[in-house]
């Protein structure tokens, strides 16, 4: 029982990861703003308050709890 609870919410968990890692813009956007000088700018500096940074927490996190249920399910034991 406790099986199909945690496959469910490890399924869940992969459609949010997928889903927050589409969601996140590209890594050659922050890097054309920083050679122009954006990185100084309000939106630079406060990046972890931005809807960039909670999806960059978000998907550490996600990721983590990922590779956490991938593990236990793969235990004999459960």
């Amino acid at each position: 029982m406790i099986r199909i609870i945690l496959t469910i919410i490890f399924i869940v968990i992969c459609v949010f990861l997928s889903a927050v890692i589409l969601l996140q813009e590209g890594k050659s956007a922050g890097l054309s703003g920083s050679i122009s000088g954006m990185a100084d700018s309000y939106w630079g500096r406060n990046k972890s308050r931005s809807m960039e940074g909670k999806l960059e927490k978000m998907t550490k996190y996600a990721a983590i709890l990922w590779l956490i249920l991938a593990f236990v399910l793969n235990l004999k034991v459960i």
